[in-house]
Formats: C-alpha cells, structure tokens, sequence
C-alpha cells in the first residue's frame, strides 16, 4: 500500500513538474512580432535645440495588446548608426537593436534624444527628421523623429593649458582675497548683438571698462547655467527694442533667457544668472523682456546721482527665483516696467538711492515655493556678517503705478533714523491688508499723510487678466482704470503696448480693456 501511495504521489509530481515547464515555455518562448504593436505618439517633436547641444530626453511607449509574449526582430533608426538621434531600448543604449521583447499586455520605454551641428545645412535654422523602424516588409511599423535646429553665435570662456576655464574677478572677499565667477571679456568686434542669429551664453561675458554693448531690435540672448552679462565700471548697455505686432512671438523686442528651447522650460525660473551692471556702469533698455533667471537686473551702486543715467522702458522681468530688480545704492528710471512673480520681491532697492517709477506694474503671485517678503522693499541699510552700512534714500517715487501680489502687505518700508529716507506713492494702486493695525503706529505707513500717499487706493481689484502666466494687463473693471494722474501720463502717452493715454490714465503699465473671451 506504502508502495502504492509513494507511486502515486511521484506520478503526481512529475504530472505537475510537467504542467509548470510546458506552461513556462508558453510564457517565455517569444512569437515574432506581427506589426501589431501601438504607440503613445506617431510623432516624437524634440522641439526646437540649438546647433551642437544635445537635447531633452524624449520617451515613446511601445504596447504589445497581444496575449503573447512577442519577439520584434528589428528596432532602430532608418538612418542606422549615421542618424543624429540617439535610442535607448528597454535599458539598451544604441541606434539599432535586434530581437527586442514585450510580455504579454505589457510595454517598454523607448528614450530619445539628438545632438545636431547646423553646420550640415545651409539655413540658420532647419527640421531634421528620422524615423523609429520595428519590424520589416508587411510588418513595418514607424514612428517619425522631428527637431527644429537652430544655429547660433556660442560666446564662452577660454581654457587655458592646463584646462581652466577662464574667469572675471568681481570683487574681493574679507580676507582681501579674491571673488572670481567663470567668464570672458567680450572683444571690440563681438560688442554688436544682432538679431540674424541668437547668441548662446556660457560662463559670464564681461563688457570692459569704456565699451560700450549694443543689443538691436529683435535680438535673442540665450544664457547657460550660472551665466549672464557683467558691466564694468564705465561700461554701458544699449538694448534698443522696439514695440511688436505679435504679443506671443515679440518679433521686435529683445530677450534675455535660458538656453533650454523646450516648451517645458518656457517658464521656470532660476535658469541662469543675471544682468550684474557694477557701480559706474549705465544703460538704456527698450522694450526687454527678461526671464527665467536668478536675478533679473543687478544695479550695484552706481551712485546716488539727481540725473541717473540708467533708464529702464517698456521692460518686462518675469520668473525670477530671487529678485526682479535689484538696485543697491542705485539710481534707476523707469517708465512702463512690468516685473512679475519673483522668489523674493520684484522690487528691492536697498542701501538707499535714487529711484523713479512713472506707469509700472509691479506683481506678485509667486507659487513656486512659500514667499513671506513684499513684492516692493524699500531699505536704507544693508547689514553683513561684519557690519552695518547705511546710506541715504534720497528719492523713490512711484506714479500712476500698480503694487499687488498674494501677500497681505505688499510694500515693505525699513529704515534706520541716522540717514534719510525719502519716499512717495501718488494715483497708485497698493495691496496692503493690516487687520490687526500692525503698522498703524508706524509713520511710514501712515496712509493719510499726503505728502506721501497721494490719491491712492488699496487693496481694491487690479483684474489682471491671468497672472498666473504673466499676463497683467487689467481689464475694464480694474480699480486702476482712472486713477493715474492726467499730467503724469503726459510725460508717458503710450503705454507699454503702445495705447494712448491721452483720453485716460489708467495706472500701471496698461491701459484698461474689455476682455474677449
């Protein structure tokens, strides 16, 4: 019976060893790809790179809807291994691949990325195509590879022998030693920026001491990661743009940002550094649009003087993660500025100065990460690890101007009684929420003092039409229409889209419209 039972059960064992291998040879034992296979996309855009800088990673998913485990016998770029694209499969690097698998009712990443030289075409900018072949014959499937290249004009710093990178000094520290970024002195012929190619950025480019940067109308300036433009003393900016048709394409205005092209980095701020003017250098901006960066504008002490010679027009700075404006005893003049959603203020004018805002909205709806600071600070000191420095206010006056953001109090007002502080707001709209009267003994925010708030309103509604996305031009229900100041708006008719002023001063850098829906 012992016997029997033994018998049985190794029947039994290998009856169900048997079952188990035949059902792991149906499970692991491909079938050939029968061109059945679906896609996340048909076409991957890599959208727009720059000549020789390798692009984004792009992702296609490749579905096998099969119940079978299936075997494709080929997966690579028709151009083979002379393609500019580059594949990764699964996990495997390379340009073609043979006898690629996909479980039953599952799928596999394909990753993609290019790096084209716009030297192998004639235009400045061209579409480079390929494709993704599975299978061959009846069996062929495709997904098509599409990428806008654009040449450019690469302005970088040279190594030296031993490899180092070149770099500017800026300054030097407590111990006296010095403080050097990685950068390069633009030369006499590279001091014209054009708008017949954009210039790519690496490192900071210096302009010496007496030069002079000339931006034209149109330009394009594309800044890499830690990079920007430095002003010596002496030195001045003339970025001339001029007012465009087109408020998505900016055709005439001139614009500094990152050098990522793709739609998914078109707003994210950080990118790059800034625009360092050190003291004794100047400039004129004209319709600029800058973005992105760490810090839009850097004014550093180029003294406190009644007739500044730096003057900011019909500008706009978004996205900043620090500061849009950032004057330290500086003297500024701006006219038709709009300067949006920054990590820290949009405004911050610190160590005194000298400084005049006539039509300018300044706005803050920063989402990014918590933001406890004013969109708008005004200080007359500057405290170090080793000191206190103090210096006079000797004008900040803003007319016909838009204050607002997500913050309860969005002007911030410090000052320390051993040097002057002068101040002013007139026909201004100003968010500031103190329902617990915090500031209420104190004389800066003593909102009855004429001298000092003249026919201002606040908190009432700007109706930006979308701040979300920069966009802060006030419709017809804004508390700001009317309330600019008719002689103030003579000195500035046009506002910065180029609308008339002339029949009614609206404050901030818009005038007032319908929207259309």
């Amino acid at each position: 019976m012992k016997n029997l039972l033994k018998t049985g059960l190794l029947f039994l064992a290998i009856f169900a060893a048997t079952l188990f291998m035949s059902a792991c040879r149906e499970d692991f034992e491909p079938t050939r790809s029968e061109g059945n296979l679906s896609f996340s996309k048909d076409t991957v855009f890599l959208d727009t790179v720059f000549s020789n800088i390798g692009s984004s990673t792009y992702t296609l998913k490749v579905y096998n809807n099969s119940t079978n485990l299936i075997s494709i016998p080929y997966v690579g770029l028709s151009q083979g291994e002379n393609s500019k694209y580059r594949l990764n499969v699964d996990g495997l690097a390379g340009k073609v691949f043979e006898n690629i698998e996909i479980l039953s009712k599952d799928s596999i990443y394909i990753f993609i990325e290019t790096t084209v030289d716009a030297a192998i075409q004639t235009e400045n900018s061209f579409v480079y195509t390929d494709q993704i072949r599975f299978d061959s014959g009846s069996n062929l499937q495709t997904v098509e590879l599409v990428t806008l290249v654009q040449d450019a004009i690469f302005l970088y710093p040279d190594r030296n022998a031993a490899g180092i990178k070149e770099t500017l000094a800026t300054g030097v520290d407590q111990t006296g030693a010095p403080i050097t970024v990685e950068g390069f002195l633009l030369e006499d012929d590279q001091l014209n920026f054009t708008n017949q190619k954009p210039y790519v950025i690496y490192g900071y480019a210096g302009i010496p001491s007496g030069k002079t940067l000339q931006i034209d109308a149109g330009a394009r300036l594309h800044f890499h990661e830690n990079s920007g433009l430095i002003f010596a003393n002496g030195s001045r900016l003339e970025a001339t743009g001029t007012l465009s048709e087109n408020l998505e394409l900016l055709e005439n205005e001139i614009i500094f940002e990152g050098d990522r092209l793709e739609p998914e980095y078109s707003e994210i701020p950080g990118q790059w550094g800034t625009l360092w003017f050190t003291p004794g250098s100047t400039a004129s901006l004209d319709y600029v649009t800058i973005k992105n960066n760490n810090i839009g504008i850097l004014v550093d002490g180029n003294t406190g003087s009644k007739n500044p010679d730096f003057n900011i027009n019909n500008t706009q700075i978004y996205n900043s993660s620090n500061v849009g404006l950032y004057g330290l005893t500086a003297s500024i003049l701006g006219k038709n500025v709009v300067i949006g959603n920054s990590g820290i203020s949009n405004l911050w004018l610190r160590l005194g100065g000298n400084y005049k805002f006539t039509h300018s909205t300044f706005a803050n709806y920063w989402s990014q990460s918590f933001r406890s600071t004013a969109a708008v600070q005004l200080d007359n000191y500057l405290e170090t690890d080793s000191e206190l420095l103090i210096a006079t206010l000797e004008r900040a006056t803003f007319s016909n101007c838009i204050i607002y953001g997500n913050q309860s109090q969005e002007i911030s007002l410090k000052a320390i009684a051993t040097a002057d502080f002068n101040f002013s707001f007139s026909h201004s709209l100003i968010k500031f929420d103190d329902p617990f009267d915090e500031f209420a003994d104190e004389a800066n925010y003593d909102f009855n003092n004429e001298s000092i708030y003249l026919n201002m309103l606040f908190s009432e509604n700007p109706d930006f039409r979308n701040s979300a996305i920069n966009d802060y031009r006030i419709g017809d229900d804004s508390a700001a229409k009317n309330l600019g100041d008719p002689s103030t708006a003579l000195k500035v008719p046009l506002d910065i889209l180029g609308e008339s002023r002339l029949n009614r001063a609206d404050s901030g850098a818009y005038q007032a419209t319908l929207f259309e829906d």
